[in-house]
This record gives structure tokens, C-alpha cells and sequence, in this order.
């Protein structure tokens, strides 16, 4: 099969023929139809992550199932099926009480094993982790579910539990970024996006954004303070750095919610973290490592029902060889919105 490879990180990734993965006990091969390019793919390729070389990147997908391996009950070959970046063992506690986004055997495709920037991917414990897409859902659409917009339906819907009426800012306008916009407003919050690159903030206006915010170098807080009357009561970070998380915390109204979605790495240490104003305000510091497959039947409704529409947030698709070349880049790259790939391409 075709797959994007790299060899070492932070080397330039290519695209080449390598073995066709086979179907592991309980698991599947999936033939990938669409697979999105994610900020967190480029931190698997920055050596952000504990990794095997050589590497095949990619988290986020859809497709239809190419092979069954021994033990797995519900799926057969055909199956139109999309998976969180999470999966989890499906024995453990954490499984069995639906939370397999933290389960400490957790499989990771594109992290823990070979990913989806190729033709096929092997897919673990396919019996817990699977989900169907229903005919009427696109396979972009689908594939731009499992990690951006899940991640972000559920930190505001189980973790920060927003309610209506309620301001929220979101730092960051990427994929995650703009997930977290669209569903706030689903779930009837005021929101106030924050991001350098105004594309992307125009994007989010039409998503429904009450408000915008160039981060420009200018005092971010104060201008979410002056526009929501006092401060947020929810925060997201949505990018990932020191910077952007101390902006979000620091946009809160005292005993608010913030939560953290970009990742995290440090640079120096730990990163720093304005903790002083979490303890004098009673902030809530929450974290949001996607969503099990188990939460994944209410979210697919609401886009069934169009209360949802994730391929808003589809800017591109590209092929295998654009993605190669994009993803050493991508940290640093601003689109409007989701880059999706098509291995046919």
C-alpha cells in the first residue's frame, strides 16, 4: 500500500510502498477513504510523542472495513465505520465504565502504532472502539470527528458542561478551535474566538461567533473582559502553548472553567501556568482527551439532524504527497478551517 513514512523525527516525511497491515485478534483493517491532518500529527513528527521508527502518521479517519481478524463479533467487511484516536483495551475499568479515552492500554493509530496518511490502517479491539458512520454521513465528515471534533464536544458538553446563555472564549480558530465554536453556540453559549490569523476568524464569525479577536500582540483578557461583561465563564485553549493557555485562564470571570485541548508540550520544564489566579478566583482546570466510542451515538445524531454540521469545517483535501510536504510545516501553518486527506489521491 501507499503510505506517508517518515524515518526519524522531525525528517521530511515521504510517500511510499509499504506492507499492508494485517487484521490483529479482535481487530480490523480499515481501507481509509478520508483522514484528516491534525496539529497533534505534527507533534508525532516533532518527537513530542514515544514513537516507533519508521512511522506512519495519521489519526483522525473513515473508511470501510477491508478484513476481520479472530474474535471480533460485531463488524464484518464492508462496514462503513470511523474510530475515536483513543482506543481503548475494552477490559479494563476505565472501558468498562465508559471512559476508554483514558484507558492506560489505550491504542493510538498514527501514535502508538502505524496511522492513516496511507491506503489501510489495523484498528485494535474493534468490537469497543468502532463506530458506524450512517449512509447519510459523508466519510470527511466522519473522519473529521475523531479527534478535533470530538475532543471538543465533549470538553464543553461532559467536561466544562456549558449552559446556555454562558460566554465562552475559544483560543485558537484551527479545527479544534472552530469545533468548539460550533458547538457552543449548538448548545446556546455566547462565544468570543480569538486567533492571529483573520481568515480564520472570519470563519468563525460565520460559524456564529459573537465576537472576534485578533491576537495581534494586544492584551487578549481585557478585551474578552470588556466584550462578555466581566470575564467568560468557559475557556478553551485550543492551540497548545504557554501563551494561549495563559490567555484562556486569564479571560475567566472568577470560579470559571477552563479547558485544555491543544497539547501541552514543554519547552523548558513544565510549562507555566498563571496558577495564582486559579487559586485566588477558584478556577477549574480541566483536561479533554477525546471521547470514547460509547459518547459517539448523541454527537452523530445532532449531525444526522443537522444541529451539527462538522463539514463546515472542511477548508481542503489534499493526497498523500501534499501531505508529506505540509506536515513539518504544520504547526506553524494557519488555515480556515480542516485539512483532510485522500489516499487515493
Amino acid at each position: 500500500m501507499r503510505a506517508v513514512v517518515f524515518d526519524e523525527v522531525r525528517t521530511q516525511p515521504d510517500v511510499r510502498e509499504v506492507a499492508k497491515p494485517v487484521a490483529p485478534v479482535g481487530g480490523v483493517v480499515v481501507k481509509v477513504l478520508a483522514t484528516g491532518m491534525c496539529r497533534s500529527d505534527w507533534h508525532a513528527w516533532a518527537g513530542h510523542d514515544d514513537i516507533e521508527m519508521p512511522h506512519v502518521p495519521g489519526h483522525e479517519l473513515a473508511g470501510v472495513i477491508d478484513s476481520v481478524g479472530e474474535g471480533v463479533q460485531r463488524w464484518k467487511v464492508g462496514d462503513r465505520v470511523t474510530v475515536p484516536f483513543v482506543c481503548g483495551c475494552g477490559a479494563c475499568e476505565w472501558c468498562l465504565a465508559g471512559d476508554a479515552q483514558v484507558c492506560p492500554e489505550q491504542q493510538q493509530p498514527g501514535f502508538t502504532h502505524w496511522g492513516s496518511f496511507a491506503e489501510y490502517v489495523a484498528l485494535h479491539a474493534a468490537d469497543s472502539n468502532l463506530v458506524a458512520i450512517p449512509e447519510s454521513i459523508e466519510f470527511t465528515t466522519a473522519a473529521s470527528l475523531g479527534c478535533r471534533f470530538a475532543t471538543a464536544y465533549r470538553a464543553l458538553a461532559a467536561r466544562a458542561e456549558v449552559k446556555a446563555g454562558e460566554w465562552v472564549t475559544v483560543v485558537g480558530a484551527g479545527g479544534v478551535g472552530l469545533s468548539a465554536v460550533m458547538i457552543a453556540k449548538a448548545m446556546g453559549a455566547k462565544v468570543i474566538a480569538v486567533d492571529r490569523n483573520p481568515d480564520a476568524l472570519a470563519v468563525a464569525a460565520r460559524l456564529g461567533a459573537d465576537h472576534t479577536v485578533l491576537a495581534d500582540g494586544s492584551d487578549i483578557p481585557a478585551a474578552v473582559n470588556v466584550l462578555s461583561g466581566g470575564g467568560s465563564h468557559v475557556a478553551v485553549d485550543a492551540v497548545g502553548s504557554e501563551q494561549t493557555c495563559a490567555d484562556a485562564i486569564l479571560s475567566l470571570r472568577r470560579r470559571g472553567r477552563h479547558v485544555q485541548i491543544g497539547l501541552l508540550p514543554s519547552i523548558d520544564g513544565n510549562p507555566q501556568v498563571p496558577m495564582a489566579r486559579v487559586i485566588g478566583w477558584e478556577l477549574d482546570l480541566l483536561g479533554s482527551h477525546g471521547m470514547a466510542a460509547v459518547d459517539y451515538p448523541g454527537m452523530m445524531a445532532l449531525i444526522e439532524q443537522g444541529a451539527l454540521q462538522p463539514q463546515l469545517l472542511i477548508e481542503r483535501t489534499i493526497g498523500l504527497g501534499d501531505a508529506a510536504a505540509l506536515l513539518p510545516g504544520f504547526d506553524k501553518s494557519n488555515p480556515a478551517g480542516m485539512t483532510m486527506v485522500d489516499p487515493a489521491l
